[in-house]
């Protein structure tokens, strides 16, 4: 299938509401899992990566009561305890559940069988798997060693602490800090590696939230969480996913227009937050109410480039590197060497994707450097990733003829991405067109 952005003639104010966090609803679904009690999750993301999460669970043993109109999820926990002690289960392509769900497994008494999608089979798991290696967990391997598929469980020998080095992905860190409680002992996680840690202190805020605490030594880097700890069942509200927000805040620049989106705030829990400073950076205005954060084009309608390091929230070099082009100065984007390991190689779609539409850009040590360029009609390689999709259907919302190829990946975390494009009103006639 191709997706044919039409450009907007008419561009007016943008309102716009968008699913739950993928990286909120993933945490709270674990954390519930392990809480003792029923815990119900509200405002949940329902999309191929949370439904691939939730099928694990109930394929665990878990109660899970699903109603998507409501986008409630209540789940009964026990108290770190798996209810089967042998399960096979498929994480599709989500590098969120494939981590977290093999932290929880490979410290877990009993064995499990765990696969993947082709994707999510060339992604890292490697340092995760070391590191659940050294904590007793037995893995046997199928294919490739350190890759799905294989089966995972532990004897109950824990050691007291482990080293996680992060470089690649900081998932491994959470996934490992959250499911620390099923040990139940005081345990101590020393961090190696670069990476930026916004979703560590997601994770982090969660676990309080829910009743576990750990202690963190910033000077050794290290994390502690202590023998007894226990996640208690909760009533949860999960927040609107700011990643899927900033695709429509980066509208407000290229179109010249105001945005919205409802239900996000400055205090949200998600590092992403921080590309609204990067807007500014550009020339944009917020403005902060009860409802949420408007984001308004300079006055000037000039957007602004620059260096920006983008380490702690990269899911938005892709949304950075689409609106680039229009900028009156090169941008260049730092910190984000690791996009190369996840979904598909980010850096190198960004680099194709604008060369198709006409823009120099160049690869650096850490990132990419990006020029300003009149961009002419191409077609985007989505790679199977769901924010090349999203990303880089923005410029054709500003230039004619960029067709977005498989635009439906998009449903591992927004599955109606373009509905709410269309009805956020850009503009029916001028923004939809299937092939």
């Amino acid at each position: 299938m191709i997706y044919k952005v039409k450009k907007v003639e008419k561009p007016h104010d943008i309102v716009a509401e968008v699913p739950g966090s993928k990286s909120i609803t993933n945490r709270a679904l674990l954390i519930a899992a392990l809480s003792k009690g029923r815990s119900v999750l509200k405002g949940c993301l329902f999309s191929d990566d949370s439904r691939h999460f939730i099928d694990a669970l109930i394929e665990l043993g878990f109660p899970v009561a699903v109603n998507e109109t409501k986008k409630e999820i209540a789940i009964t926990g026990f108290g770190g305890q798996i209810p089967k002690n042998s399960a096979s289960i498929d994480v599709g392509s989500a590098g969120t559940a494939a981590r977290f769900l093999t932290a929880l497994l490979g410290l877990s008494k009993g064995r499990y069988h765990i696969t993947s999608s082709e994707q999510m089979k060339k992604r890292p798991m490697k340092d995760l798997l070391l590191s659940l290696e050294k904590l007793g967990a037995v893995i046997e391997y199928e294919n490739e060693e350190y890759h799905f598929p294989f089966t995972i469980g532990n004897s109950g020998k824990y050691a007291d602490s482990v080293d996680i080095n992060v470089d690649k992905s900081s998932q491994f860190l959470s996934a490992l800090l959250i499911a620390a409680v099923v040990m139940n002992r005081t345990f101590t996680i020393n961090v190696t590696g670069t990476h930026g840690m916004a979703y560590v202190d997601m994770t982090l805020k969660m676990m309080e939230q829910f009743g576990v605490r750990a202690i963190s030594d910033k000077i050794k880097g290290s994390y502690i969480i202590a023998e007894g700890s226990e996640y208690r069942a909760l009533c949860y509200d999960i927040e609107p996913d700011i990643s899927a927000a900033c695709y429509f805040y980066a509208m407000s620049p290229i179109l010249g227009v105001k945005s919205r989106v409802v239900g996000v705030h400055r205090k949200s829990l998600q590092g992403d937050i921080a590309f609204l400073d990067v807007l500014l950076d550009m020339g944009c205005k917020l403005h902060e109410d009860e409802e949420s954060i408007i984001c308004e084009a300079s006055p000037d309608n000039r957007i602004h480039g620059g260096k920006w390091d983008l380490s702690s929230f990269s899911d938005q070099a892709l949304t950075l590197a689409a609106i680039a082009p229009f900028a009156d100065e090169v941008v260049e984007i730092n910190g984000i060497s690791h996009i190369k390991f996840q979904e598909c190689d980010r850096i190198n779609a960004i680099i194709t994707n604008l060369g198709a539409m006409g823009v120099k850009a160049e690869e650096t040590d850490d990132g990419v450097r990006i020029f300003p360029s009149k961009v002419k009609p191409c077609q985007i390689q989505t790679y199977e990733d769901h924010r090349v999709a999203m990303s880089f259907t923005l410029p054709g919302l500003v230039s004619d003829g960029i067709e977005i190829m498989d635009p439906y990946c998009c449903r591992k975390t927004f599955e109606n991405f373009y509905d709410v494009l269309e009805e956020c009103k850009i503009g029916r006639a001028s923004c939809r067109e299937r092939v």
